[in-house]
């Protein structure tokens, strides 16, 4: 591993009582996560661009800025401060780290997505079958769930935490788990579709309420969970606990400001499309 840093520092307190510091700006060189980013944003933009071929239609300004806003914001939390702050000193940093890579980056990769660049991928039949099993949105919500959930448990937690390919694998089956819950609400794709409007609003609600159970479990506890973190140098003179307790906030927060407007967005182009087509079983006869 290799990093670099710039110089504004943030004081550290370490658990003998001396000092240290932490850059602001150290960004972590990793290989695998370079590589790896390079490989997905370069494919993207070949085939969006010199291997696109004259028969298909571009994608527009917004699909390509979105696709590579998410590849973006991927490369941040996995290589910046937040990665630095998650992998050795806050608990909260680390669970920022998570909703980062399950909310926000899977809904733009999707986003950016066209039909046409997706299709080829999911037509071999294997693909196909495993793909409309995956995305049924029980399975969807089931599978993430329950990944997300699991994942939290100390055994599992720490065990990332003090190997870098289980971390790995890690936010490969958060990311994975994530674009296949976001499926049935932004599939680019009508061989495995959006499920209607209704459906997903309920899908949705259901989702912002899903992980409260652990939300509960990680805040109202009255012990540090993760002994990697009771044991960290301590960060802007905040006790183990009490990063144990934002960091629950920081999900339930961020859950819910994802959620909820994407449930008023729904909505909103549910209502639209009734307007549009309109409903004459319910008007009333002159």
């Amino acid at each position: 591993m290799w990093n670099v840093a710039i110089e504004s520092t943030l004081p550290l307190i370490l658990t003998d009582g001396s000092n240290a510091s932490i850059s602001w700006w150290q960004w972590h060189w990793h290989p695998d996560l370079y590589v790896g980013l390079l490989i997905l944003t370069g494919l993207y933009l070949l085939y969006v661009g010199p291997l696109r071929g004259r028969l298909v239609q571009p994608p527009s300004r917004w699909q390509v800025g979105s696709f590579l806003t998410g590849a973006l914001i991927m490369f941040f939390a996995l290589a910046g401060p937040i990665h630095e702050l998650s992998d050795n000193y806050l608990f909260s940093a680390h669970m920022a780290q998570h909703m980062i890579l399950t909310l926000v980056v899977p809904p733009l990769l999707l986003l950016g997505s066209p039909a046409w660049l997706l299709r080829p991928l999911i037509r071999p039949a294997y693909v196909m079958k495993l793909g409309q099993f995956l995305t049924l949105p029980l399975v969807a919500f089931l599978l993430f769930n329950a990944v997300f959930a699991a994942w939290h448990f100390p055994v599992f937690y720490e065990g990332a935490l003090h190997g870098h390919a289980f971390h790995i694998l890690e936010h490969l089956l958060f990311m994975t788990t994530a674009v296949i819950v976001w499926w049935p609400v932004l599939s680019p794709v009508t061989e495995l579709p959006r499920i209607p409007y209704p459906a997903q609003m309920l899908y949705l609600i259901l989702l912002s309420i899903s992980q409260t159970p652990l939300f509960a479990v990680i805040t109202f506890s009255d012990n540090v969970i993760y002994s990697f973190y009771a044991n960290a140098p301590r960060v802007f003179d905040i006790s183990p606990l009490a990063d144990q307790q934002l960091g629950g906030i920081i999900m339930k927060v961020t859950w819910l400001t994802v959620f909820l407007p994407s449930i008023c967005i729904v909505f909103l182009r549910w209502f639209y499309l009734e307007e549009k087509d309109g409903r004459p079983e319910f008007e009333v006869a002159s």
